[in-house]
């Protein structure tokens, strides 16, 4: 989709992008098939640009388009920056106020799954992170990137699709929980596990010293980050499909990854039964 973006050269928006590809230039290749209409002062414009994409792209360098396009088109970035993405998502004690911490941290690039916990190994976090040049979350941009930040004293600066607003865009909105069902993706035993239910499963750690509150909390958390791939699949292809180019560009979904970790149902009851009243929980 990339190479048949247009609206990050200047002077091009949205529509003007459209009426290019009514008139045949449906890539940075095919330039010539808008003739004259451009006028020699923009066709010089987009020809300088798009030989400075070329080049960027071969480079590998995300940054140059994400500065370029406008914020809610940085999907676009996504199928050519796919092998360098990192998909995260943290836990905390609380929601970020005066001495709450990160509790965990799950990281996946669709190949590997890394998990950090405070008090272990956390710190390894901020080498790992930079070794990626797309960063993908839900609500990250108000969460989890501040949070890390100010732990990590780190600018964690490279581009960023928030799907909380990409969902949005397309009408998916409650969580990303909700988003989560409302796109087909089931949370099997850890149905009944949220954000506020993972504090409880550290503070069931820490008290308890109960290894499967961890195990359960890293099982929730690594859930969250794997999803977060098939939903941005599944985001590209729906964004993709509102461009005449819909099938031809459109990405399969993954196959997802052999779990470390799985939620342990009598810890979960236990909580659940210590400080819920009957029937009055249902996750989300």
């Amino acid at each position: 989709m990339l190479r048949k973006t247009f609206c990050h050269v200047p002077g091009i928006g949205l529509k003007a992008e459209q009426r290019l590809w009514a008139a045949g230039v449906v890539s940075w290749d095919t330039l010539d098939a808008a003739g004259d209409a451009l006028g020699a002062r923009r066709r010089e414009v987009m020809v300088r640009h798009v030989e400075e994409s070329h080049r960027q792209l071969v480079n590998h360098n995300p940054v140059f388009f994400a500065e370029t396009l406008p914020a809610r088109e940085h999907w676009r970035l996504y199928s050519d920056f796919r092998d360098s993405v990192a998909y995260l998502d943290i836990e905390t004690t609380g929601l970020g106020g005066p001495g709450d911490h990160i509790t965990t941290i799950a990281l996946y690039d669709g190949r590997t799954i890394r998990h950090y916990v405070h008090g272990r190994n956390l710190a390894e976090f901020a080498r790992d992170v930079q070794g990626y040049k797309l960063l993908v979350t839900y609500n990250g941009k108000c969460f989890d990137l501040p949070i890390l930040r100010t732990t990590f004293k780190m600018a964690l600066d490279q581009p960023h699709i928030d799907l909380r607003y990409l969902l949005a865009s397309l009408g998916y909105r409650g969580g990303l929980k909700g988003c989560e069902r409302a796109l087909g993706l089931d949370r099997g035993d850890l149905a009944n596990v949220d954000g506020f239910f993972a504090v409880l499963l550290w503070h069931d750690f820490k008290r308890h010293r109960n290894p499967q509150a961890l195990e359960t909390l890293l099982a929730y958390n690594i859930r969250d980050v794997v999803n977060l791939e098939p939903l941005l699949v599944k985001a590209y292809n729906l964004k993709a499909a509102q461009t005449p180019f819909g099938p031809g560009v459109a990405l399969r979904l993954p196959v997802p990854p052999p779990e470390p970790f799985h939620a342990h149902a009598p810890t979960v009851n236990r909580l659940l039964g210590e400080y819920f009243a009957p029937g009055s929980w249902s996750g989300g």
